[in-house]
């Protein structure tokens, strides 16, 4: 395991502390104890609740260190080299007697070399001793290695119950596949759980176990799983999109492997003109999951955090390649900013070196409502592939959203005057028409009536449209783009 090899390197890189962030305890305890069988010093582990013990062999707990200083000292004070793994010791690090001991014990490592292991779901590294500290980080598992799982779970399976597990070879691939994103913990539970129904893997367990995945995606809140990607065929207008992302669908999806990958696209626009759709169209189009980055949550009062919620992200993102991430309003987290201590640009630069560095299919759509606020180094070629401006829906543009929107409340759209709400919503964005249709369906309730063009017609002379109301904005951003991005239709 590559990961069992890994964790062997840094435990014997002389680095007196380590810091795993894991919530997956078992799996790394695990690991740790294997290691603790063939490396040259003893394994010992420490809770709050048993005290010290040894990890690779049962001695027995030794109860009077079960307090976070007596442990510390008592550690300090072994004449013997050995590794020392501390379960959530977060709580505790926050104490400067505690911080001592540990800056002592890691000073003397070259002398003897007692190595702290740090695990927890979330560890804050003072930073007195920040720089006595290394990281290890636990990978999420790949499709081989979820591909392992599986028959790791049906062989246990099959031992307890004295007969093999009917496995539908395509379910299997399947599952494979849509399973990366999750840790190994929760990928074994799942898998456990559909053969523990009725010992088999078919394609009838995929639509309950890809639910309960997403829901596992979606738990922190900093990156989510977009549940219903739009067809472009309910996207009205984007023409020059659409045909762009047609030429780039084979060499994202890998059918045509002569061609650089695709690296993504920025979509810039007025409020309510389609952003947020068609980038849920991008994954449609490509078939691939669509996954939202939220920079609004990414943001932590402690140095480094939001940066790690970044890392985390992006990480859950390549798991899940192909995908598409969909980083909406994206000024609002890398845009330079003199009150937020640096922040945006740790993030800015996390982000470009991700993207510089990133082989895997993961294709960025990165929505703005102001570009300018953007830093250079981001919007410049390269980064990504092209910058598409959706503007004020034309005439025919408007049509087709007006026939959308009819048919998707049951309404048949040869029943309207098309033309005449078409020519009379200019200047109207694709939310305020389909607002416009949504008010003028509680209208014709209320008069018990039956929608007709009088009601809409009626709800579009009351409106006054966002290119009305911030009309010198809107000029300024339309005046800008069009010298400076490609239109989207």
């Amino acid at each position: 395991m590559k990961e069992l090899h890994d964790l062997e390197l840094i435990l014997t890189s002389h680095t007196p502390v380590i810091v795993i962030e894991s919530l997956e305890e078992v799996r790394v305890t695990q690991l740790l104890t294997r290691l603790g069988l063939r490396l040259q010093h003893p394994m010992h582990q420490w809770t709050v609740t048993e005290g010290l013990k040894r990890l690779e062999a049962d001695f027995g707990a030794q109860g009077l260190t079960s307090e976070p200083a007596a442990v510390l000292k008592h550690i300090k004070a072994v004449s013997q080299p050995g590794y020392y793994l501390l379960l959530d010791f977060h709580p505790f690090l926050d104490d400067p007697i505690h911080v001592r001991l540990i800056k002592e014990i890691a000073q003397e490592h070259d002398t003897i070399a007692k190595t702290l292991i740090f695990l927890s779901h979330d560890l804050t590294i003072p930073p007195e001793i920040r720089h006595l500290t290394a990281r290890f980080n636990l990978r999420l598992p790949d499709r081989a290695g979820i591909k392992m799982l599986i028959n790791e779970e049906a062989r246990r399976w099959q031992s307890r119950n004295r007969r093999k597990v009917r496995a539908d070879t395509m379910a299997v691939d399947r599952l494979a596949s849509n399973l990366t994103g999750v840790t190994a913990t929760d990928a074994r539970r799942l898998i456990r759980s559909a053969i523990e129904n009725d010992g088999a893997i078919s394609q009838d367990d995929l639509p309950g176990l890809m639910k309960t995945k997403y829901e596992l995606i979606n738990q922190d809140g900093v990156i989510a799983f977009e549940y219903d990607t739009a067809d472009f065929a309910d996207v009205a207008g984007l023409c020059r999109l659409k045909s762009w992302l047609d030429k780039r669908k084979k060499a994202f999806t890998g059918e045509n492997g002569s061609l650089d990958q695709p690296k993504g696209i920025m979509l810039l626009g007025v409020q309510g003109a389609g952003k947020s759709l068609a980038a849920k169209a991008v994954a449609g189009t490509f078939n691939v999951p669509l996954l939202r980055l939220d920079f609004g949550r990414l943001y932590n009062k402690y140095i480094g955090e939001s940066e790690k919620n970044l890392r985390n992200a992006l990480d859950i993102a390549l798991s899940m390649a192909p995908c598409v991430l969909w980083m909406d309003e994206i000024e609002k987290g890398v845009a330079p900013s003199q009150s937020d201590d640096g922040v945006s640009q740790r993030l800015l630069g996390t982000l470009l070196t991700w993207m510089a560095e990133n082989r895997k299919p993961v294709f960025i759509v990165a929505t703005a409502n102001n570009i300018e606020q953007l830093p250079p180094e981001l919007v410049r070629k390269g980064r990504l592939d092209e910058i598409f401006f959706v503007d004020l829906p034309g005439p025919a543009v408007r049509r087709e959203i007006f026939e959308i929107h009819l048919r998707r409340r049951n309404q048949p759209p040869s029943a309207f005057d098309l033309e005449l709400l078409s020519s009379t919503s200019e200047g109207f964005t694709g939310a305020e028409i389909e607002q416009a249709i949504v008010s003028a369906l509680y209208a014709a309730q209320a008069q018990d009536e039956r929608l007709n063009s009088e009601h809409l017609l009626e709800e579009i002379e009351r409106t006054s449209p966002l290119s009305v109301v911030m009309a010198e904005r809107m000029t300024r951003l339309r005046n800008w783009a069009a010298e400076r991005t490609v239109p989207a239709d």
